[in-house]
């Protein structure tokens, strides 16, 4: 199996010595996204849904780029600066993920790059066995 890197200018460009996703096989590990505007750099304002909804519409981009989508994320994890606004991080969530819902853990850590509110990393399975 080959290591493929994905990469677009529709979300944030890597700062460091990482890519935005790398597809291995029927599999595409995608890196934290933060609440980035990607044509602008700047981090999104607003509260935790504004932020949850941008880190997820990254997340979108780099899967697009690999030939994949929201329906073929098969689990996340989620970086809350605050566990308490876990409820409204939740209500944006599921506008974008339907049943059968990816895996998922979520928990809060003590500081995000660029002093966000979230990140959300994700594995993607793409192609079908059948």
């Amino acid at each position: 199996m080959r290591k493929e890197e994905i990469k677009t200018d529709m979300a944030p460009k890597a700062i460091g010595p990482y890519s935005q996703g790398v597809k291995m096989g029927r599999f595409i590990f995608l890196s934290g996204q933060i609440p980035i505007e990607p044509l602008t750099g700047e981090v999104v304002p607003g509260d935790i849904k504004a932020q949850t909804r941008q880190a997820i519409k990254n997340l979108q981009m780099v899967l697009a780029q690999a030939g994949s989508s929201l329906k073929d994320v098969v689990k996340t994890t989620v970086y809350l600066k605050d566990l308490s606004e876990f409820s409204d991080m939740n209500e944006v969530y599921g506008e974008f993920f339907t049943p059968p819902y990816p895996a998922r853990a979520t928990v809060e850590v003590s500081a995000l790059p660029k002093a966000v509110k979230i990140e959300i990393d994700a594995i993607a399975a793409i192609g079908d066995e059948d």
